[in-house]
């Protein structure tokens, strides 16, 4: 239970979290959420620099494959899976399986230095969307 003005310190997993609660006025109340000593949205964006994530269903298994850019570790569900690399003309692919099924990550470059790698998950040879491009696809099309 929190109090109602102060701060509160919890994990999540080995992240050290504190809410704030300020009074604003009488029945004003401002929160802040701050995870590794960061606000919730500068840990937000720092996450979205470093990790891309997919979401599958395999044979009436769902997946949730994440990528960490930074050092090409690949997460199914939540755990650490063993992958092989293999470096290709204009890139690289990452090979791994969810549960049987082969799948790859295809890191090749965009050609624009500030963009950097294009990442993207293909399952039996067929292109996953990344949850990001979804995400973009239901803003712009929410957006018109």
């Amino acid at each position: 239970m929190f109090k109602l003005v102060g701060k509160e310190a919890f994990k999540v997993g080995d992240m050290k979290c504190t809410i704030s609660v300020e009074a604003l006025g009488t029945f004003a109340y401002e929160y802040c959420l701050e995870v590794n000593g960061k606000t919730f949205n500068k840990f937000k964006e720092e996450q979205n620099k470093k990790l891309l994530s997919w979401e599958t269903t395999i044979s009436g298994q769902e997946w949730r494959v994440v990528l960490d850019k930074e050092t090409m570790e690949v997460w199914a569900n939540g755990s650490n899976i063993d992958t092989a690399g293999e470096f290709v003309d204009n890139g690289s692919y990452t090979h791994f399986e969810l549960g049987k099924t082969s799948c790859r990550i295809v890191a090749k470059s965009s050609g624009k230095r500030k963009t950097g790698l294009l990442h993207t998950l293909y399952v039996n040879n067929t292109l996953v969307p990344s949850t990001a491009d979804l995400a973009e696809g239901a803003s712009s099309s929410s957006s018109s």
